[in-house]
């Protein structure tokens, strides 16, 4: 017995040392060399604070449509729905979310709406959709503000972030910065 637990109460000690000290100090110094120091981008705008990070609800035709939430944006709930692509409780939620989207946007085709635009991502809080996901809502957003599609265009372009190093990832464009801009045209 004695070989057998002294390791494993050595192996515990060590692995808790490491994880719960020496790992959460080498994220943390690696983090510190992010922008904002891993504190997340904070913008303001009319004196109320937002998360660039964190996804958030826009109804409104005024503005471009997040990616659904399958936590309603709860930061402190982040979370998938945890149901099967073949679940119809969930391919209820994707056609009422494809059927809304076809009222607020009559010139797409249902084949023409991009994915992350009516499924939720495996966190419910992503702040991104791809270029063309912005670019497919350009008509709605231009007629509403009474803007040329142009003008709506080059605003997409500006925001799109590309692929880390080039290479990594997709193109993206947050959501909330693509309607802050959006609020600043006159």
């Amino acid at each position: 017995m004695k070989t057998n637990l002294f390791p494993a109460i050595k192996l515990t000690i060590i692995t808790l040392v490491f994880f719960a000290g020496v790992y959460t100090i080498i994220i943390w110094g690696i983090a510190q060399l992010a922008p904002n120091h891993g504190n997340g981008e904070v913008v303001t705008q009319n004196g109320k604070k937002y998360y660039t990070n964190v996804g958030q609800t826009f109804t409104e035709d005024k503005y471009f449509n997040s990616r659904p939430s399958a936590v309603d944006y709860n930061a402190a709930g982040s979370g998938g729905s945890n149901k099967a692509p073949s679940n119809p409780e969930y391919l209820q939620t994707v056609q009422a979310r494809i059927d809304t989207f076809l009222v607020h946007n009559p010139e797409v085709k249902k084949q023409e709406i991009p994915v992350e635009l009516v499924t939720a991502s495996g966190s419910g809080l992503d702040p991104n959709i791809s270029p063309n996901a912005a670019l497919i809502q350009l008509k709605r957003i231009a007629k509403t503000r009474n803007i040329s599609s142009e003008s709506v265009q080059k605003l997409i372009e500006e925001n799109t972030e590309a692929p880390l190093l080039g290479l990594l990832g997709p193109a993206k464009v947050n959501v909330l910065k693509l309607n802050m801009a959006l609020d600043q045209v006159k």
